[in-house]
């Protein structure tokens, strides 16, 4: 059977449960369908690039799913209908990935970081510039082309 990675954007102002019950809903259409979801992930809130059905936010949730592609076109027609889901994407893939998503991946490097922490970026800004001598040199080096325009003249 072909394999997928399934994304859900679900509206803002449901809750995390809603959400959670809304991807077991999904789920269970799949496997009435003759396929099966492996790992699902809850991505959680997070801000959209632009505004959807009036929402600027959305709940991310991630299936990947082992279905035929019957079952695929009746979930994604079942989703069409739902007023809770805002956007889908379907991607046909060669093989599942294993373990964490590159999201939660990401998400779990921020957390262990911590805020303040600024990475292997180090601390960006060096230390004071003392920007006289420049301002110096420039009102030195005018000062010598007026007398030497002057000693042309």
């Amino acid at each position: 059977m072909p394999l997928y990675e399934h994304v859900v954007l679900a509206r803002q102002d449901i809750s995390g449960q809603q959400v959670d019950t809304l991807v077991d809903e999904l789920k269970k259409i799949v496997e009435d369908n003759g396929g099966s979801v492996g790992k699902t992930e809850n991505w959680g809130l997070k801000s959209i690039a632009y505004r959807i059905k009036k929402n600027r936010k959305a709940h991310y949730a991630l299936m990947n799913i082992d279905a035929p592609i019957e079952a695929m076109t009746e979930l994604e027609r079942q989703e069409r209908l739902h007023q809770d889901i805002i956007r889908v994407l379907t991607i046909r893939v060669d093989e599942l990935e294993e373990g964490p998503s590159a999201q939660m991946r990401r998400s779990d490097d921020r957390d262990s970081r911590g805020r303040g922490d600024r990475g292997d970026r180090g601390d960006r800004r060096g230390p004071p510039r003392d920007r006289g001598d420049r301002d110096r040199d420039r009102s030195e080096s005018k000062r010598d082309d007026r007398e030497t325009s002057k000693e042309d003249a």
